[in-house]
């Protein structure tokens, strides 16, 4: 069996088990323990399971992993991801960016662009894009949480739900493989869906890490992107939900 088979019947047997062993996969699957320890290790990684001893669990529907962590994460790709996304975006638009890493990567491919008018609850990619003379930065207002500089509250909402613009780049946690968008923490949540209704067109840039990844609050649901970005086939499931619908898919090999 392929690895990426494998790996997909990995985490359908930990989601509907809720924990398998080591040796209950060698025998399941009639492969080496060293082959499932490397498996586990790299679904691990992704976050995509929680490593126990003996064996493995899903991962928390309610902590997100740490920012530091997860800026160093499929950085290649959420790079290459950003640049195919922002060749989307003109010259002269008007656009949200979100919290996020992802939309972090995407703020830095905008510096080849010129004049935008952009508006971010995102203190990281307000750094990035600052340097821009020719870009219109403006900042909402709200809280900041220091762990990763996103800024979210109900000053947050009402400051973003001012506005309409040509484009909203979302940052999201994870999508269930019905097509749900999901995160971690309701406020943040509240102004992704204020961005979601107050664009033009939404674009979201996913790593193939983030399909099947667990979060416990519901943002939307995949058919609301207008533009998605990702770097593997689409699960089943999410490619199906998607079939008749207007949203313009970009594989990023």
């Amino acid at each position: 069996m392929k690895q990426t088979l494998r790996h997909q019947e990995i985490l359908d047997l930990v989601r509907s088990k809720g924990y398998v062993s080591t040796d209950d996969l060698v025998a399941f699957f009639d492969v080496s323990p060293q082959t499932i320890r490397r498996d586990l290790n790299e679904l691990a990684a992704e976050n995509k399971i929680r490593r126990q001893h003996g064996g493995a669990t899903i991962p928390s529907s309610s902590v997100n992993t740490a920012y530091d962590a997860r800026k160093v994460m499929q950085q290649d790709t959420k790079n290459k991801l950003a640049q195919a996304l922002v060749a989307h975006i003109p010259d002269g638009a008007t656009l949200f960016l979100d919290i996020g890493t992802t939309p972090e990567a995407v703020a830095r491919a905008l510096l080849n662009h010129q004049d935008l008018r952009i508006v971010t609850n995102n203190l990281n990619a307000a750094s990035i894009l600052m340097v821009k003379e020719d870009f219109q930065i403006i900042m909402a207002g709200g809280e900041v949480r220091n762990r990763d500089g996103g800024i979210m509250g109900e000053a947050t909402l009402d400051f973003v739900s001012q506005f309409r613009l040509d484009f909203g780049i979302l940052g999201i946690s994870g999508i269930d493989l019905d097509g749900g968008l999901l995160d971690f923490d309701y406020h943040e949540v509240r102004v992704k869906q204020a961005i979601m209704q107050n664009s033009r067109s939404v674009m979201l840039a996913v790593d193939h890490t983030k399909f099947g990844r667990n979060a416990m609050v519901n943002v939307g649901d995949i058919t609301q992107i207008d533009m998605l970005f990702t770097n593997a086939p689409l699960p089943e499931n999410v490619s199906s939900r998607l079939q008749g619908t207007e949203t313009l898919i970009e594989i990023i090999l």
